[in-house]
């Protein structure tokens, strides 16, 4: 697409938001749906239980020893293609 397909799209955009709307009722509820999804919800017992479970096994992972990988990747040649490490050598 150049760049003057683009400008001239741009230019002929109409804003299509419900926030322009006349009616301050559809603007209301335009608003009330928008902070309605910002605003914290009640929690549940599941939810509680999830954050717990998470916790736990972060904190298992925490003691235990790190782990250390490395992969070597050989071309058909029998050359080293790649090397990669992860963790503290």
């Amino acid at each position: 697409m150049s760049e003057r397909t683009a400008l001239a799209e741009l230019a002929n955009f109409i804003g299509r938001s419900a926030l322009i709307s006349e009616d301050m009722d559809a603007r209301n509820r335009v608003l009330a749906g928008m902070t309605g999804r910002m605003l914290p919800r009640r929690r549940g017992v599941g939810d509680l239980l999830g954050v717990v479970m998470a916790l736990s096994a972060r904190t298992r992972r925490m003691v235990q020893e790190p782990v250390h990988i490395d992969i070597d990747v050989f071309a058909p040649g029998g050359k080293r293609a790649l090397r990669m490490s992860f963790g503290k050598r």
